[in-house]
């Protein structure tokens, strides 16, 4: 999946700022995101989805809608 990223080519890492970091726009986080939530058969709900800014926080927060 990070391989079709736009920036993909620089090390990414749980502090890698989604938006910023790695270049994506609104429309492609949301393809991102829905990528995530197909291959982790989660559904990230929109009000936490506008807390996500890094690697990390969509981490923890498909961790916790996983049960983890």
């Amino acid at each position: 999946m990070v391989a079709a990223l736009p920036q993909a080519a620089r090390e990414v890492g749980a502090e890698t700022n989604i938006t910023r970091d790695l270049g994506l726009d609104s429309l492609a986080v949301m393809n991102f995101v829905m990528q995530l939530e197909d291959r982790f058969d989660v559904s990230i709900p929109m009000d936490r989805l506008a807390g996500i800014q890094t690697i990390n926080d969509l981490a923890v927060a498909i961790a916790d809608l996983k049960g983890r």
